[in-house]
């Protein structure tokens, strides 16, 4: 669906009985063209070594206080075998931005290994930053499928605003790993943060048409939450409430269904980081993806990228549709490409809550 920027802007501002008809709008275009399903990916936090310095991120590489780390490959694929096991279709692994020929090398190993575990059942999404074309064409050629790169903000100045002014941290460079990526065979998926110091209404609406003209197949975004040891931690103060933070975050994840009705959006942690029932709610106006995390113990702590970030996957989302070992692949990526999509392919396992009560009271 095309909206103007003007009635993009409109429907983040509604309220009352605007807001409720809105998610409930965007229940029904989530049912009629992905489904019901709630497809789980889980989470590997591979490394926390980052090479940028991000004004807003608990793992930059200005931050003194964080305790490094990179997971061995038996830790890796045993959380992939849990995985396995407990029936999810995906994992991601997720790390800081690191262009060593060291780990490029680790990562590629790292999946042809997933692949070899499951029989090549599993997806695999990746997101490890801005790297080379020919990384990226690494991982895929080794079996990676999804890939996703948040633009954090589409607006050139407000990029600019939230990172270090260098060459290393290019918004330039940023949108033309989005177009890497493309011409690499991913799914492609990126992302924006709400509520960011500086940001309007006007950035998010064209955050959401941005998204749309890069014709994305995947996105994650969230609220922006506050980390300590970042330069963005003096705009607390500043900052609409958290709240308001979560609450717009469901009206974009909402309009973004409307305008891309087939492609997926993750219900992520950081809606959780302010709602214990953030991810849910997400999920009942739009969302049809959700990460729980499966990262080993002794390091979840170390990956903070935020704070309160929530380390456990909440029972109900269990109950609410999940689609058990289905890979769950971009229907949208999937008529992109020319594959042909049967109905059956939408098939529901399971509906319980979301197709039965798509209301959402907030």
């Amino acid at each position: 669906m095309r909206y103007t920027h003007a009635e993009i802007r409109e429907m983040l501002s509604a309220q009352g009985g605007a807001l409720e008809e809105l998610f409930q709008r965007a229940a029904r275009v989530k049912a009629e063209g992905v489904g019901n399903s709630v497809y789980l990916r889980g989470l590997i936090e591979y490394s926390n070594i980052c090479r940028k310095n991000c004004l807003y991120c608990g793992i930059r590489s200005g931050n003194v206080s964080c305790v490094r780390y990179t997971l061995s490959d038996d830790a890796v694929l045993g959380a992939v075998r849990q995985a396995y096991e407990q029936g999810y279709g995906s994992v991601v692994l997720q790390g800081g931005e690191n262009i060593s020929e060291t780990h490029i090398s680790a990562v590629e190993r790292l999946v042809r290994e997933i692949a070899r575990l499951s029989n090549g059942t599993l997806g695999v999404t990746l997101s490890f930053g801005e790297q080379s074309l020919d990384t990226y064409r690494r991982w895929r050629d080794a079996g990676a499928h999804r890939y996703l790169l948040r633009i954090e903000s589409s607006d050139r100045e407000l990029y600019g605003r939230i990172h270090p002014q260098d060459s290393l941290h290019s918004y330039d460079a940023r949108v033309q790993a989005l177009h890497d990526l493309r011409a690499s065979g991913y799914q492609v998926g990126t992302g924006v943060m709400i509520g960011l110091p500086f940001q309007t209404l006007d950035h998010l609406a064209a955050d959401l048409l941005f998204m749309q003209e890069m014709d994305i197949d995947m996105c994650g975004m969230g609220p922006y939450v506050v980390s300590k040891n970042t330069p963005l931690e003096v705009y607390a103060g500043e900052l609409m409430s958290e709240q308001k933070r979560f609450l717009l975050t469901l009206r974009m994840i909402a309009v973004l269904r409307l305008m891309m009705p087939d492609i997926n959006i993750a219900a992520t942690t950081a809606l959780q980081a302010i709602d214990p029932e953030g991810r849910l709610k997400a999920i009942r106006c739009g969302a049809n993806v959700v990460m729980p995390n499966l990262t080993p113990e002794e390091v979840r702590g170390n990956y903070t990228l935020y704070n309160n970030k929530p380390l456990s996957l909440d029972s109900q989302i269990l109950e609410a549709g999940v689609g058990y070992r289905e890979r769950g692949d971009s229907l949208h990526y999937r008529r992109r490409v020319g594959q042909y999509v049967k109905k059956t392919d939408m098939t529901v396992k399971k509906i319980t809550l979301i197709a039965g009560n798509p209301e959402i009271k907030v």
